[in-house]
């Protein structure tokens, strides 16, 4: 273990100190004045009030974007959960020579551009003849999504000795028994990290949600046209209301993920 000297661990607490406040400061600027006005150059101290979340509470075009970003993420991710698990199996038990092409499909929308993932779903769906609407959002989300849930299942599977599969087909159950049985739990803490990380991706995810979307918008979009006319209280306290959320997933992830090792 290295050991440092005082001026050096100072001077790296004052780079980690200054990365923090250039990171997280504007998002705290913004929680700060959901609940002051900035009024004359100043801020107006005695403004401390509540009421640009009540107004969000009462702005059905912002409850309709919240409920179609939770709609979309659930389907998208419980899709995507499905199809990575299939073939995560399908990868670790498949001598094929074609599974690392498949792997490569798999992985490819989701290193590419976001904007060309988009534009590519576009073309397929105006060819197919579908019209765009919260299920291609929710199509778009889940081929997003699908390589992230694939490698994390992926990785926790090739971890798992190959002995629990056949001790447990040694003692007579069958392949469904042995994957509910021995697979299922071993498999729950990824599965758990695997759903609230590419829950969060779908959450952001806004340029493939703008090409791929018909009427209906989800929350980063109503945010991001919330933008174009100004900054506004309402939207710092929607910026608030989103960083909680987003804390609370990383929490819950880091639960997740730190699971198995605590086991």
């Amino acid at each position: 273990m290295i050991r440092l000297s005082r001026g050096a661990n100072a001077v790296l607490l004052s780079i980690a100190a200054f990365v923090l406040v250039v990171l997280y400061g504007p998002l705290l600027v913004a929680v700060f004045f959901s609940f002051f006005t900035f009024e004359n150059n100043a801020v107006n101290w005695g403004s401390f009030s509540f009421d640009a979340y009540a107004s969000l509470a009462h702005d059905e075009g912002i409850i309709t974007a919240v409920l179609n970003t939770f709609l979309v993420g659930a389907v998208a991710v419980s899709i995507a959960l499905v199809l990575g698990t299939a073939l995560a199996f399908h990868y670790n038990g498949s001598r094929s020579r074609f599974r690392e092409l498949l792997q490569l499909v798999i992985f490819l929308p989701f290193l590419m551009p976001p904007i060309i993932t988009g534009l590519s779903l576009l073309v397929f769906f105006r060819e197919a003849d579908i019209p765009r609407s919260l299920i291609t959002v929710i199509i778009g989300h889940a081929v997003f999504v699908l390589a992230l849930v694939y490698r994390i299942i992926l990785n926790r599977l090739q971890t798992l000795p190959s002995s629990l599969v056949a001790a447990s087909l040694d003692l007579g159950a069958s392949r469904w028994q042995t994957f509910r049985y021995v697979l299922a739990p071993a498999l729950m803490p990824a599965i758990g990290s695997a759903a609230i990380l590419a829950f969060a991706l779908s959450f952001d995810e806004t340029l493939i949600t703008l090409l791929v979307t018909g009427t209906s918008s989800t929350l980063p979009m109503r945010l991001w046209a919330m933008m174009r006319m100004g900054f506004s209280p309402d939207i710092n306290a929607l910026v608030a209301l989103i960083l909680i959320g987003s804390t609370m997933l990383a929490l819950l992830a880091m639960r997740f993920v730190g699971a198995p090792a605590r086991r």
